[in-house]
């Protein structure tokens, strides 16, 4: 039976048929169907070709989205840092069991091979140089309470975070500057789909000169055997470590959150918009979609903020849903998509 969903652009109505497959439990629409149309009953604040972008708390959004129908989740939530952040952040005491309210809805929507990749930083504990677990904590609970299989651990470098917390950083000088945050690569079961052709990296110069000059078959102390193969360069790149960086520190200063100079901030600032202060860079989510996808998958982020996951989905073809609590940092984030038309669903 077919679930048509209506939508009015300004006074023209457009209707969309939607099939249930028996496939999944989720729906299978062809990417002639529009992304917003597998949330029910719920208005977009702006939509693109390619995505929609929903105001409103993630929970209940999420909960309108039929069971199997995305392929990956990424997004970045509000860390427990110690002090107080204006986008809003949870004590860590608290945060574990916040947090589970939204994974329970990520791990239902999510396909059979589908990943959800989560970027969580770290904290110090309130009065002394010492760092919180509240994190690992949160791990643990993803994997051993809601059963998401932890896929790899990954990390992103950021030289561009500040020295914190001034107090042992930079005044009583302790502790050392904190330059990488977590980045959990999790599935629902243990073969999501993944290919890391997608996201090789180019040769460099000693492997190239290995590959000119040959290599002896030796036996490594660790115990690794080295054969000719070793350095074959058929596959078209070397394969990726897990820490995602960019290729030179300028260019992470410029793409990290404190950049000033990119043109979603002076456009923001030309409009008198408030921008969300907490972005990560485009290449974080670049590398796991390219990694974790393919053209035309469903890429949910339920933490959008100034929605760099959607604008980078859909420079790769990918369809996306964009969700955030604040209104007016989603709004800011249209900016982005000069192509983006504002749509409200009719009766």
């Amino acid at each position: 039976m077919d679930n048509r969903t209506h939508w009015s652009i300004g006074n023209r109505r457009v209707s969309t048929v939607v099939a249930k497959t028996s496939a999944q439990s989720g729906l299978n629409f062809s990417s002639a169907s529009h992304v917003g149309t597998l949330l029910q009953d719920a208005s977009p604040s702006y939509t693109t070709s390619l995505g929609a972008a929903f105001a409103g708390d993630s929970r209940e959004l999420m909960a309108r989205l039929p069971d199997a129908s995305v392929q990956l989740v990424f997004t970045s939530p509000p860390y427990a840092l110690h002090f107080k952040k204006e986008y809003g952040n949870v004590h860590k005491d608290e945060y574990v069991d916040w947090f589970l309210g939204f994974a329970k809805e990520i791990f239902r929507v999510l396909r059979d091979d589908g990943s959800f990749v989560l970027n969580v930083g770290g904290s110090y504990n309130a009065g002394t140089p010492t760092r919180s677990v509240y994190h690992f904590k949160l791990l643990i609970a993803l994997v051993e309470e809601l059963g998401f299989h932890l896929a790899q651990e990954c990390f992103w470098y950021n030289p561009a975070k500040m020295p914190a917390p001034a107090e042992w950083v930079t005044v009583r000088r302790v502790r050392i500057k904190d330059s990488v945050e977590y980045v959990w690569w999790f599935s629902r079961t243990p073969w999501p789909k993944a290919n890391n052709k997608n996201v090789l990296k180019p040769y460099s110069k000693d492997m190239l000169r290995l590959n000119q000059r040959g290599v002896r078959e030796t036996i490594r102390p660790s115990g690794h055997h080295i054969n000719s193969s070793f350095i074959s360069i058929d596959a078209g790149g070397s394969i990726p470590s897990n820490v995602v960086e960019e290729e030179h520190a300028e260019a992470m200063l410029k793409f990290g959150n404190n950049a000033s100079n990119d043109q979603f901030t002076k456009r923001c600032k030309e409009l008198g918009t408030k921008i969300h202060p907490a972005r990560f860079p485009t290449n974080l989510p670049e590398f796991f979609i390219k990694l974790l996808t393919d053209e035309d998958d469903v890429i949910l982020d339920p933490f959008a903020g100034s929605n760099t996951t959607g604008v980078v989905s859909e420079q790769l073809a990918r369809r996306w849903i964009a969700m955030d609590l604040s209104a007016e940092y989603l709004e800011a984030s249209k900016v982005r998509f000069p192509q983006a038309k504002d749509y409200f669903r009719g009766a």
